[in-house]
């Protein structure tokens, strides 16, 4: 038997929580599924955040990555106010209609128990630094921006599923198995467990555990895929002092840097002040990330950030994921986790091991990474520009390049080959549209859930002049 709705939305990360909000606000008589291969916010538990086990134990639906909230859920809520970062929604709208979508998302954070604080980029100080920067050639992408903290995200979006978790039907622990297009241009989603869904809407939000299984649906719907790009790089961790002058002023400092080697763009991503370094399972394969909490007592000594080499690919290379996956298997293979190494140890050409580690002045923040050495695991040019990046940035905060610097990998961020989109953000395929992350539109949470708040209106006003 199929089950038969005006709306279905896939996924309920950030994307896909703001297009269920929207379409709860907007069209609240409408019959909309809400569907999710994780589970709803009080049910998402790491076996390893639970003490049980040290080391990922490879769930078949990963917590950390799927559930209501998606990634972002763990996440430590940076919430950013711009379009020079964070996805790709101006090459669709507006920036004017970008930064009204992004302010009205976090209006309605507000609304559920986000700060109103931000940290400025208009201040003397945040001026000051810009200046500093550039005296490096390192560039320091301004925006506003909100620390939500990991322990306050989790609040605010138990709050706004409170909130609409009786105006849909949600339908958690259920993976779907495939998209179809009925000849009445309705479509169906079947499940693994042999349930199927119809409506003549689908809002798309696969998130980033999402986003290799969304790219094959694509293609085998016959929807144009363009490629991404590929982000490859390492977690540093180091003493929180070496970053104080900069994250006190900008929270999440966004600095970018061209090589001279190769001319290739590095940039910082994820500041985490006062964080921890943790592990995710996307799929099997055992990433790195940080987190950062408001509550001081939840803080460490350290601050951790990400060094990302962005690249792009031409044809016939058309599989950015995989790519990504295998670069971050290297490093599992090696260290059967996440891998950790000493600055010192690496241009030195050592690979850490425990005795050298137990050395180290930096403590590690993730206990489970297991000493190794990354030359093993990253490719050599990636690995070359992270090391001429962090002698960059020490001469803007000095002690970036100790020896005792801690270096985790790999960091990779999995982008879908993005799908061709109106500027509704509509598919070729009329009622079918791709929001967030996992279909390669945005990668933070800002531009996450507007994609979705704009996917929504665009359905609520059909369905509302249908009606």
């Amino acid at each position: 038997m199929t089950n038969r709705y005006d709306v279905m939305v896939l996924g309920t990360g950030e994307a896909g929580i703001f297009a269920a909000y929207e379409l709860a606000l907007r069209c609240p008589e409408a019959k909309v599924l809400v569907v999710d291969q994780g589970a709803d916010i009080y049910h998402r538990s790491c076996p390893i955040v639970a003490g049980k086990v040290k080391a990922c134990i490879n769930c078949k639906v990963c917590d950390t990555m799927c559930g209501f909230g998606g990634a972002g859920a763990f996440s430590d809520g940076k919430f950013n106010f711009t379009t020079d970062f964070g996805g790709w929604l101006t090459d669709f709208l507006s920036q004017e209609e970008v930064m009204e979508l992004i302010d009205y998302v976090d209006s309605i954070n507000v609304q559920h128990g986000a700060t109103t604080q931000c940290f400025s980029t208009t201040t003397p100080q945040a001026r000051e630094l810009e200046k500093k920067a550039l005296e490096f050639d390192l560039h320091l992408l301004q925006a506003r921006c909100k620390h939500l903290g990991t322990e306050n995200n989790l609040r605010i979006l138990t709050n706004i599923y409170e909130h609409i978790r009786d105006n849909h039907d949600f339908r958690f622990r259920t993976a779907i198995r495939s998209i179809t297009v009925e000849a009445d241009g309705t479509y169906t989603l079947a499940s693994e467990n042999g349930d199927t869904f119809n409506a003549p809407y689908l809002i798309a939000a696969p998130g980033r555990s999402g986003a290799e299984w969304f790219a094959n649906q694509c293609k085998g719907l016959g929807l144009e895929l363009i490629n991404n790009q590929v982000d490859i790089g390492v977690r540093v961790e180091l003493p929180a002092t070496v970053f104080e002058h900069i994250t006190d002023v900008v929270y999440e400092s966004k600095l970018v840097y061209r090589t001279k080697q190769y001319g290739d763009s590095v940039r910082t991503f994820c500041m985490n002040p006062y964080g921890h370094v943790v592990a995710e399972n996307v799929e099997g394969i055992n990433t790195v990330n940080g987190h950062s909490y408001s509550d001081p007592k939840l803080q460490s000594r350290n601050t951790n950030f990400a060094l990302l080499v962005s690249n792009r690919f031409t044809q016939p290379f058309n599989e950015p994921y995989r790519y990504g996956k295998h670069i971050a298997s290297l490093s599992n293979m090696l260290a059967g986790g996440v891998l950790v190494q000493r600055f010192g140890d690496l241009v030195s050409g050592i690979r850490t091991n425990e005795h050298r580690l137990a050395k180290s002045f930096v403590r590690p923040t993730l206990t489970a990474a297991v000493p190794g050495d990354l030359s093993l695991a990253l490719p050599k040019r990636q690995l070359d520009d992270i090391i001429e990046m962090i002698y960059a940035l020490d001469k803007l905060a000095p002690g970036t390049a100790n020896y005792d610097t801690l270096l985790y990998g790999a960091e990779v961020k999995f982008y879908s080959a993005r799908i061709s989109l109106s500027n509704q953000l509509e598919t070729a395929l009329p009622g079918f549209f791709a929001v967030g992350d996992g279909a390669g539109v945005t990668r933070g949470l800002a531009q996450a859930g507007a994609s979705g708040v704009k996917a929504a209106r665009v359905v609520a006003d059909r369905l509302t002049t249908r009606n």
